[in-house]
């Protein structure tokens, strides 16, 4: 594993599953003041997660083809005509994301715009109305299927919290001239979600951006919902009860806070734009719930700029000492990194960003391709050394 191990990190990858009373010997290690017996610890999914260390996020909505839409301009949203990614091939995104040495990808099932890359059967906004395949595609199905031939755990993100195509925003609220009510809305939630976590088979994560509306606040009950769909899978963001949540680090530019422990009081329902100060987390906090960094290959400019793809930016993609910076500032504070690929109107990952990608995973194997420490040590004490 190339994670460059703070002191939590160490206790989770070496000695979670021992014995209650542990005597933990580590040099330059401060003791952290709290009993071992009572520090809370990691289950298979979460470890399994934390071992990934490496995913890419997927973008690809409606202004990949309108560049000025804004999902807040109610009543604006483009036709589903002009979606048209004629060169769509999930296989070229997949094997990119393999170059870098991603462990799990997530694809923007349904973002901001409220538009769908799957054939839903709660509103006509969708990619049956696409002439993509005259009508007759499947994005997130083709995704999990290139997932599968390459190796990598797919991921689902379906934005909840925002909808331009029903008048819905963050944190899942109805605005007033929407077509729908709030009752309604939840509704589409769980149809939409049942249909995403019942018919692509098991997912590694699924993504809440901005969060979920709980049914105290009037929202859907997405918990029971998740617990018998995905019961496996990781969520960002995800109703609080959930045992395999995983929170945000308080910023979109791969820079976990300093230390990042991954237990914590609660996880957070913000928007991902504003920077949060003081997600440090806490050793002696209730609940297990490490940080993912999510960044950009390309520099956040306009509106979704960084996310989503924009027309001649190809010159404002990080420089490979840029992206280490961020490998270190991510996974080597005890997070994994989630890095933003943009996809073209083609359909395709423009050829600049696969190049970068490549050298990126290039660049992390030659300086992090073996541990920086092992552990060793058997029955109540081990012992780590810096190599």
């Amino acid at each position: 594993m190339r994670r460059l191990f703070i002191i939590l990190s160490t206790i989770f990858f070496c000695v979670s599953l021992s014995a209650q009373s542990i005597f933990l010997e580590a040099e330059g290690f401060a003791d952290i003041g709290v009993p071992f017996a009572n520090i809370v610890k990691p289950n298979k999914v979460q470890k399994d997660w934390a071992e990934a260390e490496i995913g890419v996020l997927l973008h690809l909505d409606m202004p990949v083809f309108h560049p000025e839409y804004n999902h807040r301009e109610y009543g604006t949203h483009p036709d589903p005509s002009t979606f048209n990614p004629t060169e769509l091939n999930t296989d070229q995104w997949l094997e990119t994301a393999a170059k870098l040495g991603a462990k799990y990808a997530v694809l923007t099932a349904k973002h901001g715009s409220g538009f769908t890359l799957w054939p839903t059967s709660t509103h006509d906004y969708n990619i049956s109305r696409s002439p993509w395949k005259d009508g007759k595609g499947d994005i997130v199905k083709d995704f999990v299927n290139s997932c599968h031939k390459y190796g990598i755990k797919p991921g689902i993100y379906a934005n909840m919290a925002t909808n331009g195509y029903l008048w819905v925003d963050n944190p899942g609220l109805v605005q007033p001239g929407s077509p729908i009510t709030q009752e309604q809305y939840s509704d589409i939630i769980i149809r939409q979600l049942t249909e995403l976590w019942g018919n692509y088979g098991p997912l590694f994560e699924v993504w809440f951006d901005g969060g979920i509306l709980s049914p105290a606040q009037g929202g859907a009950d997405v918990l029971s919902l998740i617990k018998k769909l995905q019961p496996e899978a990781i969520a960002f963001q995800g109703p609080y009860g959930y045992d395999n949540l995983i929170r945000w680090v308080g910023n979109e530019v791969g820079t976990a806070p300093d230390p990042c422990w991954a237990t914590a009081d609660s996880t957070t329902n913000s928007d991902g734009v504003k920077v949060v100060t003081g997600l440090y987390g806490r050793p002696d906090a209730p609940f297990w719930c490490p940080g993912e960094s999510d960044f950009t290959l390309r520099r956040q400019s306009a509106f979704g700029g960084g996310w989503m793809w924009h027309e001649g930016q190809d010159d404002m993609i990080y420089s490979i000492e840029e992206l280490m910076d961020k490998y270190e500032t991510s996974v080597g504070r005890n997070t994994n990194m989630l890095l933003g690929l943009v996809i073209d109107n083609r359909g395709l990952i423009p050829d600049a960003d696969v190049k970068q990608a490549e050298k990126y995973g290039e660049a992390i194997c030659g300086r992090y391709g073996t541990p920086c420490a092992e552990t060793s040590g058997k029955g109540a004490q081990v012992a780590v050394f810096r190599k």
